[in-house]
C-alpha cells in the first residue's frame, strides 16, 4: 500500500530495517498510531520496550487496556507513569477550587520533560542511554506534523528518538491492526480517538459509558463538571 513520501526523507522501512535486533523504547499512548508502531517494529525483528503516560491516575478503561496490550503482546505489564499534561493542568489549576488552588500554589509542582522521562525509562529497564525511544507520529496526521518532518525528518539524534511509522497512511494502520486483529481500546468507540483531554468531547462518553472513571478525574479536577454544564448552555 501506498505511503507518504518526502522527497530526502529515510522511509520508515528502513529506519525499522536498520533496528532489527536492537532492544528500544515505545512511547506507547494506546491509540492506533502507536499500536501500529508496536506492530512494526515487532515485526522488523525489533524486541519493544513498552511504556505509557496517563493523564489521570486510576482510570479502569485506561488499565484494562494497558492489561489487555500487555496480554496480548505477552510483554508483561507496562509501565504506567504520569503524562507531563497531568502536572501542566495542575500546575495551571485546571477545574480546580480555591482552597486546592492554594495547596497546589505552596507545593509548585516541577512539570517534567519528555527527555526526563525517557532517560528514567533508560534507567529503569536497564537500557544504555543512546537506546532509542520510538513513537507513532505520523507525517499524514496532520500539516503541522507533515512540516515538522519534512524540516528536522524523522530521527532525533541528540534525543535519540525516532518516528518509526512517519510515511504510514491512516489506511496502513487500519490494515495492519485489522490483519492481526488486535482489539482498540473503548476511547475509539467512545471518543472516536485515544483519551487526550479534558473537555466535553471526552467527558461527556466517560459520564455516559463509565461513569466511575468520570467520578475519578472529578477527584482530581472537581469543577470539570463545569465544561459539560457549559456546553449545554
Amino acid at each position: 500500500m501506498e505511503v507518504t513520501r518526502i522527497e530526502g526523507v529515510t522511509p520508515s522501512a528502513r529506519l525499522r530495517e536498520e533496528l532489527a535486533g536492537q532492544t528500544v523504547i515505545l512511547a506507547f499512548s494506546r491509540g492506533k498510531d502507536s499500536l501500529a508502531a508496536w506492530l512494526a517494529l515487532r515485526d522488523a525483528g525489533v524486541n519493544v520496550v513498552p511504556y505509557h503516560m496517563h493523564l489521570i491516575p486510576g482510570l479502569r478503561f485506561v488499565e484494562e487496556s494497558l492489561a489487555y496490550f500487555a496480554d496480548w503482546f505477552g510483554c508483561g505489564p507496562i509501565v504506567d507513569i504520569p503524562h507531563p499534561s497531568l502536572f501542566r493542568w495542575l500546575a495551571n489549576m485546571v477545574f480546580q477550587t480555591p482552597e486546592r488552588c492554594q495547596i497546589i500554589e505552596a507545593a509548585a509542582p516541577p512539570v517534567p520533560e519528555y527527555t526526563d522521562y525517557n532517560k528514567l525509562i533508560r534507567d529503569h529497564f536497564g537500557l544504555p542511554e543512546d537506546a532509542w525511544v520510538c513513537d507513532g507520529v505520523r507525517a499524514a496526521d496532520s500539516p503541522n506534523r507533515r512540516m515538522a518532518i519534512k524540516s528536522h525528518g524523522p530521527i532525533n539524534h541528540n534525543g535519540r528518538t525516532m518516528k518509526v511509522v512517519w510515511d504510514w497512511r491512516v489506511a496502513n494502520v487500519r490494515d495492519a491492526i485489522g490483519a492481526e486483529g488486535v482489539k482498540l481500546p473503548p476511547d475509539y468507540e467512545w471518543f472516536g480517538r485515544s483519551f487526550d483531554g479534558l473537555d466535553r468531547r471526552f467527558l461527556q462518553p466517560l459520564k455516559d459509558h463509565a461513569p466511575d472513571d468520570y467520578r475519578t478525574i472529578l477527584d482530581w479536577f472537581p469543577l470539570a463538571e463545569l465544561e459539560l454544564t457549559r456546553g449545554s448552555l
